[in-house]
Formats: C-alpha cells, structure tokens, sequence
C-alpha cells in the first residue's frame, strides 16, 4: 500500500454511514460506513457479487440507497433532487470505467473537453486545461483521434483526462485497468496515482487486482453487502 497522506489532518471528502440497498427483496448492501479523505485513494475489494459496483454507483449518485447516508464535501446526497443529483455529478465526481465509455462521434480532445462544456466554462480556459491534460497523460499527439482510433491504453488515458478536467473532489474508478494488457495497466495505474497526489483528488477503486490495490493508502473488502475487514484509516 501507498504510504498514507496524512489522513488526521485532511477533510472528509465522503463519509458513508450505514448505507444499505436492495434489488427485488434482495439485499446488496447490508449497512456499509466507510469514509475517504482529501487526496486519499481506498481500493474496494471483494468477490463477485459483493456489491462493490452497487456501491460504487450509489457513491457516484446513480443509484440511491434505500437507507443511510452519503456526504460529499458534507452534502447530503441522498435527499437531493433529480437535477440537484446531476449538478453534483458534473461538478464534483469524476468517473472512470473498465470499458472506456468515451463518446465515438468525439475526439479524444472533444471527449475530455466535455465535461467543461456542460459546466458552462468558457472557450479559452476549456481549450487551456484539456491541452494541459491531455500532455500531462501523455496523449497530446492523438487529441484529434476519434476513440476506434486509439488503443485501449490510450483511450483509459482520455478517460483519465476526462475524469479530472473539471477538478473533481472525488473520482470513482471502476476497474480501470481491468480490460488492459499488463503494461499500459501498469501506465495507467501509475498516471491515477500521480495525478491524485499532484491535485490532491480523493479515489474510490473498485479493482480485483493487487496491483492496482497497492497504489491506494488502504483497501476496504466486501463480502455480502458489508466490509469485513475494519476501515483502519486514520480519523
């Protein structure tokens, strides 16, 4: 594991508290409490079917849970509206997913400029922060590139840049290197932890490998909707 960014005397950027959901009658996620610091990143870990992408998804604000709550930056998510949900969304979580999810129709510099542009900033600091971006991920000479263009390594990378263009307090990452060859998981990996420790950006990382658990400062482990093993951080 990564050695701990002094967690004690960093502000929750999410604290979780007894949050539990059910599909059908059947329970996914038992009462789960966990909580992320600035610029900390968890790994969540767990069998199939534990319910981390469940968790994933109500921490990202795409599920809502049946019971407990969720803070981001000390807002109650739970209890916001529709479009309330969606303003939080775009302007302070950033997602990054196994199979990419880049827009086809878009450039690699048009998809990680589009989070900006539903935020309604302006032409020339939009165009200024994606060019940063996308040089700082190394993918500056394929910004005009449509995704069918790129390779997997390299489409991660936008998706990474898209994730972090409007400098969001928390990126959730769902096995990102889960559809990518060894080395450019190992890039990719490599890029999520420089990235959080240079914007002080909190990850959440679902991931089954070891690996991509070691860039984190601790690992949280599900088992049948609940954490087994005790959340060790430093309060």
């Amino acid at each position: 594991m990564a050695a701990p960014p002094t967690p004690s005397r960093e502000p929750c950027v999410l604290t979780v508290t007894g949050v539990r959901k059910s599909y059908a009658q059947r329970s996914v996620l038992g009462g789960v409490s966990l909580f992320v610091r600035a610029g900390e990143r968890v790994a969540l870990m767990g069998p199939s079917g534990s319910g981390k992408t469940t968790l994933l998804n109500c921490l990202g604000g795409v599920d809502r849970p049946d019971d407990g709550s969720i803070q981001l930056m000390g807002q109650a998510i739970e209890h916001l509206s529709s479009n309330e949900l969606a303003g939080v969304r775009r302007s302070q979580i950033g997602t990054i997913f196994q199979f990419f999810h880049l827009l086809p129709t878009l450039t690699a510099f048009e998809n990680v400029e589009l989070p900006l542009q539903l935020l309604g900033v302006a032409g020339p600091e939009r165009r200024k922060r994606v060019s940063e971006l996308l040089d700082r991920v190394g993918i500056s000479a394929r910004e005009r590139a449509l995704p069918a263009q790129l390779s997997g390594g390299e489409m991660q990378r936008v998706a990474i840049a898209r994730a972090l263009v409007h400098r969001p307090s928390l990126v959730l990452a769902d096995e990102p290197t889960g559809n990518l060859d060894s080395r450019n998981g190992t890039i990719v990996l490599d890029l999520l932890r420089e990235l959080s420790d240079e914007t002080g950006t909190a990850i959440v990382l679902v991931t089954h490998s070891p690996d991509a658990a070691a860039i984190c400062h601790r690992a949280l482990h599900l088992r049948d909707g609940l954490i087994v093993e005790p959340d060790s951080g430093i309060r």
